[in-house]
């Protein structure tokens, strides 16, 4: 049984049962297991469509205990298998009950929990730190969290690649206190960088956007859009008097905690669903803030599914349509549907109404041949729906991302077409 935040709830004999239960309903979802001795999840008996099987299924925890509380990764060498650090089980945990959530807390939790590993490392006898703790501590830590918990989000990679090269920067000859002060300082330096200043340099230049009398539209669960709805709300000048509106949709839920929160500081708010959403953009809207997973590099926005049905509506109505990303989050990829890159999300959420199970049409949903089950999390919203990109950098169109992509990696500018 799952608690609103995706944790377990019950003990006790209670909870074991409950979870005999469940792992007996999806026994023909499980075939066996792979040469590594990991579970493979067998299509045949999955109830996802055939036009996702591509994509990883969902984990469930309750039924993975084995692999989520595991010391080693089966796809390592004898020499290499080293435990896992308690720091990196528990987070993998939290991501994949979804007690951890969205893209700045997923790659801050990340970049945390390898401080805490790097404190506690200590290099082998006849090793090189820099290769030793990249390739037996890092990645299989970042292995597991991909492979057993959740896939990792476009921030989470873009933040282990700093890390990467922050250990392969470092002095061959570095004494291993020095060296692990370096890393810790250098995560800390990150995180208040690319997340927290840059949100806060978002907010301003969002907040320009904003004037008296405004009906900001906003979707779900953003972290940026809600500092910058505070900073225009809170600032230091004199406060804004504009309102907002939230729409959510199922499973998550997650606009009620951003309603919660902002309505404590004042902000005069709307809660409505997304099958409300035409008549309020067409009657009150005057501007949208959405938030954003990834930002590709041809200016279409990866976020939370449901994102793109809100800026196709506010494009049809003319309503202007601001998406909040930090630089950080952009990807080098170019992706053209929500298909082919995406995430599979617990099918219970979608059938069972606030993970209580009970009497209903679907109770017995598992049971049922034809019916086919799609729980997505994320969506593509394409560049022609998105009127700007708001960024630490300013406000952009989304045809300058090639070129903030390229200026913030002059390294790879070069090499790009260089000839014999």
């Amino acid at each position: 049984k799952k608690s609103k935040g995706g944790g377990a709830e019950g003990s006790g004999g209670g909870g074991d049962q409950a979870k005999k239960e469940k792992a007996k309903k999806v026994t023909t979802s499980v075939e066996g297991k792979d040469e590594g001795g990991t579970v493979a999840e067998g299509r045949s008996g999955d109830k996802t469509l055939s036009l996702f099987s591509h994509l990883p299924s969902y984990r469930d925890p309750d039924l993975f205990e084995k692999e989520f509380s595991g010391v080693s990764l089966g796809s390592l060498s004898d020499q290499q298998q080293r435990a896992l650090h308690p720091a990196v089980l528990s987070l993998g945990l939290g991501y994949a009950s979804g007690a951890v959530r969205g893209g700045n807390a997923r790659a801050r939790s990340m970049l945390h929990a390898f401080q805490s590993v790097i404190r506690d490392y200590t290099t082998p006898p006849g090793k090189d730190l820099r290769h030793d703790l990249d390739h037996c501590i890092l990645k299989p830590a970042f292995q597991h969290w991909t492979s057993k918990c959740r896939p990792h989000s476009v921030s989470m990679g873009n933040a282990f690649t700093f890390l990467k090269l922050a250990v392969a920067a470092l002095n061959r000859d570095v004494d291993e206190a020095e060296a692990k002060e370096v890393l810790c300082e250098g995560i800390d330096a990150y995180i208040q960088e690319r997340i927290n200043y840059a949100d806060r340099a978002i907010s301003k230049h969002a907040s320009n956007k904003i004037t008296d009398g405004d009906v900001i539209l906003t979707y779900a669960a953003s972290e940026v859009v809600e500092v910058l709805l505070r900073e225009a709300h809170c600032g230091a000048r004199e406060g804004k008097n504009f309102r907002v509106i939230v729409a959510d949709s199922r499973p998550l839920l997650e606009g009620r905690e951003t309603v919660e929160r902002l309505a404590a500081i004042g902000i005069e708010c709307t809660y409505i669903l997304l099958n409300s959403l035409s008549y309020v953009m067409m009657q009150e809207v005057t501007k949208v803030f959405l938030g954003a997973s990834a930002l590709m590099s041809d200016g279409s926005v990866l976020s939370r599914v449901g994102t793109a049905c809100v800026a196709l509506l506010a494009h049809s109505a003319h309503v202007p349509v601001l998406f909040c990303c930090e630089t950080y989050k952009i990807s080098s990829r170019v992706q053209l549907e929500s298909i082919t890159g995406n995430e599979l999300g617990d099918p219970v959420d979608v059938v069972v109404p606030n993970g209580v199970n009970g009497s209903g049409t679907l109770k017995d949903w598992r049971s049922l041949q034809d019916l086919s089950v799609l729980n997505l999390q994320y969506d593509l919203t394409p560049s022609e729906f998105v009127s700007g990109i708001v960024t630490e950098m300013g406000i952009l169109p989304p045809t300058s991302v090639a070129v903030l992509l390229r200026e913030m990696n002059p390294q790879d500018n070069d090499s790009t077409f260089k000839t014999g």
